[in-house]
């Protein structure tokens, strides 16, 4: 089977051969400039205390963290949005994945600073089976370090590509999160934290899976 980490090189490998080169450089320059501010070594660490939330899905209804937890272990992936080629590929191979994780009792969800319906176009066209939820003004993405604000030069780019945050976020913040993948325990302790500045690289599932194993033992 391909690694995640193939089929994100193969998206990038795809733009670099559609896009023009200058276009690509303001990508490259907003990912730099991300990265030097520390961002990564600030999110919220293994062995830190989760926050707790309540988001609505796709559907509307409350889904609460608390709830989740006393199932089992909750994977948590925060996403940037529909329109990320990178969050949808992540998203589907959980979704071909789901049943592995079932098997460890663990849950999973989604979480970005999309509306709700936004999510429900995404649930719907790509099949998703666990909750997709809506964090507006990414109040609980904060909570776990991962808030960032787009700059200047990288919204008109956004716009010339027609993905307009604003719209689809429902806030003129420009804010997002870096993508993220978050393993709670069940005593609600991060278990597995990792989050790039660089959106083009996620984890592997199998260390995710592996963190699930541990912590279900």
């Amino acid at each position: 089977m391909t690694s995640l980490q193939d089929q994100l090189d193969e998206i990038t490998s795809n733009t670099r051969n559609l896009v023009q080169p200058e276009r690509l450089a303001v990508g490259e320059k907003a990912v730099e400039e991300l990265f030097a501010t520390g961002i990564e070594d600030r999110i919220l660490p293994v062995g830190a205390k989760a926050p707790e939330f309540a988001l609505k899905d796709s559907g509307g209804k409350l889904v609460r963290s608390r709830d989740m937890l006393a199932l089992g272990p909750l994977v948590i992936k925060f996403f940037r949005g529909r329109w990320c080629p990178y969050c949808v590929t992540e998203l589907e191979n959980w979704r071909d994945l789901y049943g592995h994780l079932r098997e460890r009792n663990a849950l999973m969800v989604a979480i970005g600073p999309q509306i709700e319906r936004q999510s429900d176009f995404m649930a719907n066209q790509h099949g998703l089976p666990f909750p997709i939820l809506s964090d507006p003004g990414n109040t609980v993405a904060e909570k776990f370090g991962l808030v960032y604000t787009i700059p200047e030069y990288h919204r008109e780019h956004f716009l010339s590509i027609l993905v307009n945050i604003p719209f689809v976020n429902g806030d003129k913040s420009w804010r997002l999160p870096l993508p993220a993948t978050y393993v709670i325990s069940k005593d609600g302790k991060v278990a597995f934290a990792e989050a790039h500045a660089d959106f083009r690289v996620r984890p592997e599932p199998e260390e995710v899976l592996a963190a699930c194993d541990f912590h279900h033992r």
